[in-house]
């Protein structure tokens, strides 16, 4: 019997302590050894010469829309465009139709996705001001990364604005939340200024810098009140990343690809596909977040895919549907970024291994390290293509980066020892399941 099931051989592997050219073998579908395995006998080898192996990179803030809507996306195309883009999980939100609220509603996700999904999935339980109670209980259920709240700008009955609700939900269970801050009453406030058919970017004048503000104040004055730790999801303004420097005994920070490619510029170009909430600011907030980046303020970079069809985007604006599409570009889009000195190829696995995993308690994954899952990334760093609505599988069929020329291009997925994905070949069949987190049961 071979002593490894898979040899990745001679890859420059990005390690939590560096970069080393070495081998790795894995048996059963985890890390087994790393080292100089030349002489080992296994099953399949992979010649990685060439190529930096990644710990299987994870978007932790994905709308996959199941249920709901399957002309604009499913599970099973959200996840594979997610395993085409160079990723091994997805953190799918709860904000479906009917949204996951509930112990039913998450069992059916749980077992839907399996068979369906192509790379593992966490799955975020939404906060209402009717399943309050029912939270602390909600957050131990298996595969659940976190309790998701929006705190501004929701669908259905997800929304929970007011301080006493906000208060109530801290206070009922342990497990970091995540929250998307925007100021519903100053947005509220504000929509009569606005009307149909004005120009795009006023997307950015009415969702202002204080909307975003004012909400992660309140957010951190109750988080620091009850001591229970928050996750502040999408951070798009200078103002609120200078704040939370001042929280990070209560709270972590997660960056959207989108503020740190687009600026305000994008309105001019894509009309209602630059739309999103949080909204895609001026060049003064891209700056700050790369800042953030650097000085560590940011704990993880996600994508916020929240597809919609191109009939909802294309109407005037403010009535069009905010959202963008990202879980397929990603990777390469930040693989650009490294490319172009931005950050480092071992800070982009901190913001999109180590930190995920850090941030929503995740056990075996988001790191090269034996035990850990053998779930990798292979990229190629030299690679350059570009982004083509073609290569998008989202039944929507489009991207807000359509055209973008990348350096660096994630060429290879393995999920947990098998080969899931190389060069554009999607292959074998679904083989996802649920992640599992640390303080959750299963």
């Amino acid at each position: 019997m071979p002593a490894f099931d898979l040899v990745l051989r001679g890859g420059t592997c990005v390690l939590p302590w560096g970069q080393e050219t070495t081998d790795i073998g894995v048996r059963a579908g985890r890390i087994a050894a790393m080292g100089d395995l030349r002489t080992a006998d296994a099953a399949e080898t992979i010649d990685c010469t060439g190529l930096h192996v990644l710990p299987g990179l994870i978007d932790a803030h994905v709308h996959l829309r199941d249920p709901g809507d399957p002309a604009v996306e499913t599970l099973e195309s959200g996840t594979r465009a997610a395993l085409l883009g160079g990723l091994a999980a997805v953190f799918d939100m709860p904000n479906t139709a009917p949204s996951i609220t509930d112990k039913e509603r998450l069992d059916w996700k749980r077992g839907y996705l399996e068979g369906r999904a192509w790379v593992d999935v966490g799955l975020y339980v939404g906060a209402s001001k009717k399943n309050i109670a029912e939270l602390a209980s909600l957050e131990l259920q298996p595969n659940v990364c976190a309790v998701k709240v929006f705190a501004g700008s929701s669908t259905g009955d997800l929304l929970v604005e007011d301080d006493a609700s906000l208060e109530a939900v801290m206070r009922n269970g342990r497990r970091r939340i995540c929250y998307h801050s925007e100021d519903e009453y100053r947005l509220q406030e504000r929509k009569p200024l606005f009307h149909s058919g004005m120009p795009h970017r006023n997307h950015m004048v009415w969702r202002d810098v204080d909307c975003a503000l004012i909400g992660t104040q309140r957010l951190m004055t109750l988080a620091r009140k009850t001591g229970r730790p928050a996750h502040i999801l999408h951070v798009s303004t200078a103002e609120e990343l200078d704040l939370l420097k001042d929280y990070r005994d209560v709270s972590t920070v997660e960056v959207l690809l989108n503020h740190l490619t687009q600026t305000d510029e994008a309105y001019d170009r894509l009309g209602g596909y630059a739309v999103m909430n949080p909204p895609i600011r001026d060049e003064r907030h891209m700056r700050a977040a790369w800042a953030a980046v650097a000085d560590g303020t940011v704990d993880v970079v996600g994508s916020d895919h929240a597809p919609h069809s191109r009939a909802a985007k294309e109407r005037p604006w403010p009535d069009g549907a905010a959202g963008l599409t990202g879980v397929q570009t990603i990777v390469p889009l930040m693989l650009d970024h490294v490319s172009a000195g931005r950050l480092s190829l071992s800070r982009l696995v901190d913001l999109m291994c180590a930190g995920p995993a850090r941030v929503y308690g995740v056990t075996g994954k988001g790191r090269l390290a034996a035990g850990y899952d053998a779930d990798f990334t292979l990229v190629d760093m030299k690679r350059q293509r570009t982004i083509e609505e073609s290569w998008i599988v989202s039944p929507c069929g489009w991207t807000p980066f359509a055209g973008h020329r990348c350096t660096g291009w994630p060429v290879m997925t393995i999920l947990r020892g098998a080969l899931a994905m190389r060069e554009d070949e999607v292959i074998g069949s679904p083989r996802g399941t649920g992640v599992r987190f640390a303080e959750a049961r299963g």
